[in-house]
């Protein structure tokens, strides 16, 4: 079993060293009680499983939510599998009231990236999952306009233009939903600047993540650096959260700020903006896709 003292990179080496086909996450989730970490590495040992990571927290170790996830190697899974959720059923579910997931690490969660004009997220995140950084499948880029389509090609992704009619979003929205369901794990907005509705977000089954920059609530609306500019902001910085139908205080995955100074102009502070935002979204997606983030009300606990 790996040290607990080990930086995340560390940990993330580790994963990576063993056998995809072999490898498996394990989260498990509920009210706090004695025993539970001792339950999960017991059930394991019996099935022959050898602990590869695990990382845990407790809300509140009287009364709380307790998180784990966990990492392990066992040799012929897909044929051990139905005995091993037998057994997690039996003695997590019914036997300590809590909820679990198992997912085989070389199963790639697919993903839908939606973007409009603005392509330094968007152009960012393909980049990186071409160079294999990010454990995905990127399975259609999306836009409102066709303006981003030449840039795509290269990475031979499906490109879908939808346009969206302010008066009336139900036509995009439809097509939007016959694109995704059943074709994706995770929808990514990277600078996809349309309305979120609840009724899609209720309909399309999966989580939604949103960058945006964090002057919010502060300054609203069209051209927030120049505003940000004029009230001599030293700091700017960038959230990636889950979307629900709050728009902009879904949980928050991530976050970074880089300081500015009085000489920077708006254009500047943009384009640094720029830059914290891409690393931001990627990290967001990258523990999203390794099942590093669990939800907790609106909050999120990250295993980095």
């Amino acid at each position: 079993m790996a040290s607990t003292t080990e930086t995340s990179a560390e940990r993330r080496r580790v994963e990576a060293t063993g056998d995809p086909q072999s490898s498996v996450r394990l989260i498990v989730s509920g009210e706090d009680r004695p025993g539970i970490v001792a339950a999960v590495s017991t059930l394991l040992n019996e099935a022959g499983a050898n602990i590869i990571t695990l990382d845990q927290y407790s809300t509140d170790p009287e009364g709380g939510r307790f998180y784990q996830r966990t990492v392990f190697q066992l040799d012929g899974f897909a044929a051990s599998r139905p005995e091993l959720e037998r057994v997690l059923e039996e003695r997590l579910t019914k036997g300590l009231g809590l909820e679990w997931s198992l997912r085989p690490a070389g199963q790639l969660k697919r993903v839908a990236i939606f973007a409009s004009k603005t392509d330094h997220c968007l152009l960012d995140l393909l980049w990186r999952h071409r160079r294999g950084e990010l454990p995905m499948t990127v399975a259609m880029v999306v836009s409102n306009h066709p303006d981003l389509a030449e840039e795509v090609r290269p990475f031979n992704i499906p490109y879908f233009y939808v346009p969206v009619d302010p008066n009336d979003r139900s036509a995009a929205e439809r097509r939007h939903l016959d694109l995704l369901k059943g074709n994706v794990d995770l929808v990514v907005l990277a600078r996809y600047m349309q309305i979120i509705t609840g009724g899609f977000l209720e309909e399309v089954g999966v989580p939604v993540i949103n960058i945006h920059h964090s002057f919010l609530p502060a300054f609203l609306g069209a051209g927030p650096y120049a505003r940000a500019k004029e009230r001599g902001v030293k700091l700017i910085g960038a959230t990636a959260h889950y979307v629900t139908e709050d728009l902009d205080e879904g949980p928050i995955i991530e976050q970074d700020v880089v300081r500015v100074r009085h000489s920077d102009s708006a254009g500047d502070l943009q384009r640094r903006g720029a830059d914290v935002e891409r690393a931001v979204l990627a990290r967001a997606v990258e523990w999203h896709c390794e099942d590093r983030v669990l939800r907790d009300g609106n909050s999120t606990i990250v295993f980095r």
